[in-house]
């Protein structure tokens, strides 16, 4: 049985060290080392967590059954009007399948429901395998993206989206 919590302002550098650990082995294949150390440095330091944080994502942390934290998502009612966007939504690569990324996505459905958002979006690498976990969630393709993060580097997306009303 998973555990899974808000996440507090003091708990951020546990999502910082889950990004490390998760990661390297999730864009090993689609992203050079530079730019790897590069995002993770602007997305996941603490600062950047705390500003997101500030500025209306919400953390959540899952633990498995040892109390180990396993995974982390972070979304933002509204984003888009009556949308709710999925920012993050990780788990450690040893427990994917285990149905830790779904329990996640739940609660993020669940939260956008009590807001009455009629959909949840996400951006999604073009060369991400979870795209296939997305679909499974009922996600569809509604665009794509290029986006400029700076440095030379620009982030390869589709966004992808689910009704929920």
């Amino acid at each position: 049985m998973q555990v899974i919590q808000v996440t507090s302002n003091e708990q951020l550098q546990i999502v910082a060290d889950l990004a490390k650990k998760i990661w390297p082995v999730a864009y090993a294949t689609i992203l050079s080392k530079e730019q790897l150390h590069y995002m993770l440095d602007r997305f996941y330091n603490l600062e950047a967590l705390q500003k997101q944080l500030e500025n209306g994502q919400v953390f959540y942390l899952a633990q498995n059954e040892y109390q180990e934290f396993v995974g982390f998502v972070s979304y933002e009612i509204n984003c888009e009007p009556n949308k709710t966007k999925i920012h993050k939504i990780y788990v450690l690569p040893e427990t994917q399948g285990t149905g830790i990324g779904k329990q996640l996505f739940d609660v993020v459905k669940t939260k956008a429901q009590e807001n009455q958002q009629t959909a949840i979006f996400l951006n999604v690498n073009k060369y991400n395998n979870a795209q296939k976990f997305y679909q499974k969630l009922g996600f569809t393709i509604t665009k794509e993206e290029v986006i400029d993060i700076g440095n030379g580097y620009v982030m390869d997306d589709y966004v992808m989206e689910v009704n929920i009303m």
